[in-house]
């Protein structure tokens, strides 16, 4: 069974049309990267998977039972979390307190203060300094704890490296293994291209709201990626 099934998925801004019939699946325990330039639909199809925009059409099925019309919260308890593009981070909570609000939900499983420490030394670092106080690295890195703490089985990560230095993102990234490592699927929405084919197990590219390649990282060139990527 697929874990994660997205079936002829439209989503509408109004008027306009931001996802056009896109299908997508997940198996448990893979993590894919979903590529494409700025307004290429990414991060309304993760909005779309977490409940933050309405589907026109098609559906979401997760774990086997369809998703697509019941409210984000309750997506939440069903183990899914966004950490959303801006990170949206509290400004007058610290770094612990935004840290325990992910934890609201109380699922088990192994996420707790001491893992997301573990996992991510920069938090540890910094747990007791307010989120307005945080660099940009340091928030990406609080909002992936902070979502880790709902225990999700999949993780949306959307636009992990925006706006952030090579070596921030490298040091974000380098915890993934251990993300995984730890039972959790993971689905990374990216513009960095070099960063995605480094950890993903399989790629989709995204142009324009729709689907124009996908694959093995292994298997798909550079030129193959470009010609997807701007469309040309």
């Amino acid at each position: 069974m697929t874990f994660l099934s997205v079936t002829g998925l439209d989503v509408h801004y109004g008027d306009f049309q931001a996802i056009y019939s896109l299908d997508l699946t997940i198996a448990e325990g893979e993590t894919l990267a979903v590529i494409g330039a700025n307004g290429a639909g990414k991060s309304t199809l993760l909005k779309a998977i977490a409940g933050l925009v309405p589907v026109t059409a098609g559906d979401i099925e997760f774990d086997g039972a369809s998703i697509a019309h019941i409210a984000p919260h309750k997506r939440v308890a069903h183990g899914i979390a966004l950490t959303p593009e801006g990170r949206k981070i509290f400004p007058s909570l610290t770094v612990e307190e935004n840290l325990l609000v992910g934890g609201h939900t109380k699922r088990p499983g192994p996420w707790n203060l001491a893992s997301v420490y573990a996992a991510f030394p920069l938090v540890a670092d910094r747990k007791d300094r307010l989120g307005t106080n945080l660099s940009g690295g340091e928030q990406q890195a609080a909002a992936i704890g902070r979502a880790l703490m709902s225990n999700p089985r999949l993780l949306l990560l959307d636009e992990v490296s925006l706006g952030l230095a090579p070596v921030v993102v490298e040091q974000i990234y380098a915890a993934l293994p251990t993300i995984t490592g730890h039972g959790t699927t993971v689905l990374v929405v990216e513009q960095d291209v070099k960063q995605s084919m480094k950890v993903a197990d399989r790629v989709q590219c995204l142009l324009e709201g729709r689907t124009v390649l996908e694959g093995d990282p292994a298997d798909l060139s550079r030129e193959q990626i470009a010609t997807a990527y701007f469309g040309i």
